[in-house]
């Protein structure tokens, strides 16, 4: 991922790099993405990693479920947004190296649902795993005190893999997917993926090539190359953020029918494209490309993994 200053961040950039392993041996889009940017001699760096979460009570669940382990590995929150009409929060954060990238996280807002998908999420969610322990934080805020080397602290990366990688509650009824899914697509991609990466983003200002320079080549391109995008780019020509996506895969995943359990098709994860213009400063009143995200842009990325 990026350069680490410490042993923290050496593991934070591990830990990264295996998840975006996972994410892109799933998401074809993303190897057509790095075969093109290569052809065109240009490069990229992802911009943001985004995840989806309950918010819940009992136990306390949602932007916290996730939002501790990126603490401790020197990710500090950096801007909070709300999204009424979808019952969903969500906290970006970014880490204090620069080079690594920013993470957003979401979360639904479960008991603006009505009571029987409310219900239904609180009996499918029981009992949910526990947390990564206080002893285990500790441990990674440690790291930063401590030299970066070649080797991932083992004892620590593989129970942060698993927390992301491994479904934290049962598997699913197919029923209750389906229920939820009529109410809220975001609730049933959650139920079905838990904390699994929703997607990862390109930078479009990083690509360093005219042929790709913008939001607009890089999608024509794209599309010549066979890959499916959504219809519209979101945000004008020349404001502080435009962004647009692929469209989500659709992968295997089990849900129990009955005693059984069965392989069921359902949305994924798209490659999302983002090109950042620049902002002004509001205390040094100098230019500065905005590294914040827009609430109605995002509202519509959401329904990006809509399954029908």
């Amino acid at each position: 991922m990026s350069p680490a200053d410490n042993a923290r961040d050496r593991l934070a950039a591990v830990v990264l790099d295996r998840l975006w392993d996972r994410y892109r041996d799933r998401v074809s889009y993303v190897r057509d993405y790095e075969t093109l940017v290569a052809s065109h001699g240009g490069r990229f760096v992802n911009d943001h990693i985004a995840f989806r979460t309950f918010a819940l009570q009992q136990p306390p669940a949602g932007i916290i479920s996730l939002s501790r382990i990126f603490e401790a590995l020197g990710y500090v929150g950096a801007g909070a947004y709300h999204f009424p009409d979808k019952h969903l929060n969500a906290i970006h954060y970014q880490h204090s190296n620069s080079l690594f990238p920013k993470i957003f996280i979401s979360e639904l807002r479960v008991w603006e649902l009505p009571p029987d998908a409310a219900e239904t999420i609180f009996h499918a969610t029981q009992p949910e795993r526990e947390s990564l322990s206080l002893e285990t934080l500790r441990e990674l805020s440690s790291l930063k005190d401590e030299r970066a080397t070649d080797a991932a602290e083992p004892n620590l990366f593989d129970p942060i893999v698993r927390y992301f990688e491994e479904l934290p509650w049962d598997i699913p009824r197919r029923d209750d997917v389906e229920l939820l899914n009529h109410v809220s697509q975001y609730a049933a991609w959650v139920l079905v993926h838990g904390y699994n990466v929703n997607h990862f983003t390109s930078l479009i200002n990083s690509h360093g090539v005219d042929s790709l320079s913008d939001i607009e080549k890089t999608v024509a391109a794209l599309k010549q190359a066979g890959v499916p995008m959504k219809a519209e780019i979101e945000g004008a020509p020349g404001s502080k953020l435009r962004q647009t996506a692929t469209e989500a895969v659709r992968i295997d995943v089990p849900m129990r029918e009955g005693s059984h359990v069965t392989p069921q098709t359902w949305s994924y994860a798209y490659f999302e494209l983002a090109e950042r213009g620049e902002t002004i400063d509001p205390d040094s009143g100098e230019r500065r490309r905005f590294e914040a995200f827009l609430g109605p842009q995002a509202t519509n990325l959401f329904e990006m993994t809509r399954t029908s």
